[in-house]
């Protein structure tokens, strides 16, 4: 399923890309443990909140690619970010890319009636700023910024320089 949005020039933006799942009489949450294995989402939470605090860009590498994270050379994660625990192979980060402080990307979300799982691509030399949150199903082209404290609700296109809740472009 993709949200779609039209700007001033009635071009369509992608918003986001994911698969959704209904369910029944219940909020999808109460569902969890039927989404994922909870021994596997236990193992990521370890992997997830070790590398938070550790210092060591290497060795936070080689933990998320553990995980099924896919990373570039040299991306660097700043202290505090969290990945998402349920989905962290769906997570992409191309080369020399920066995740800033206490940043979160998702990549599912339980809502009342269904849950969604997207997959998060963030392209070659993407600066996102501290604490940024990426909705799943997102895209961030190859050399955009993203301002701290935004809320990433659709894509970004390459070169782009978009901030706020939710983002808009300030510059290009």
């Amino acid at each position: 399923m993709q949200g779609k949005l039209f700007n001033y020039w009635q071009i369509p933006i992608i918003m986001r890309n994911y698969e959704s799942f209904k369910v029944n009489n219940v909020n999808s949450m109460t569902l969890w443990h039927k989404v994922r294995n909870p021994f596997v989402i236990a193992f990521n939470f370890v992997i997830i909140e070790t590398c938070k605090y550790l210092p060591s860009l290497a060795l936070k590498r080689f933990f998320y690619s553990l995980i099924g994270i896919k990373l570039g050379k040299n991306v660097s994660i700043g202290l505090g970010v969290m990945f998402d625990i349920f989905f962290p192979e769906l997570i992409e980060i191309g080369d020399n890319s920066i995740i800033g402080y206490n940043s979160l990307i998702l990549t599912h979300e339980f809502l009342i009636e269904e849950w969604r799982k997207g997959k998060v691509k963030i392209g070659k030399n993407v600066l996102i700023g501290v604490n940024v949150s990426v909705l799943p199903g997102i895209e961030i082209g190859d050399n955009a910024t993203v301002s701290s404290a935004s809320l990433v609700n659709k894509n970004v296109n390459a070169g782009s320089f978009v901030g706020g809740v939710p983002i808009k472009e300030l510059k290009r």
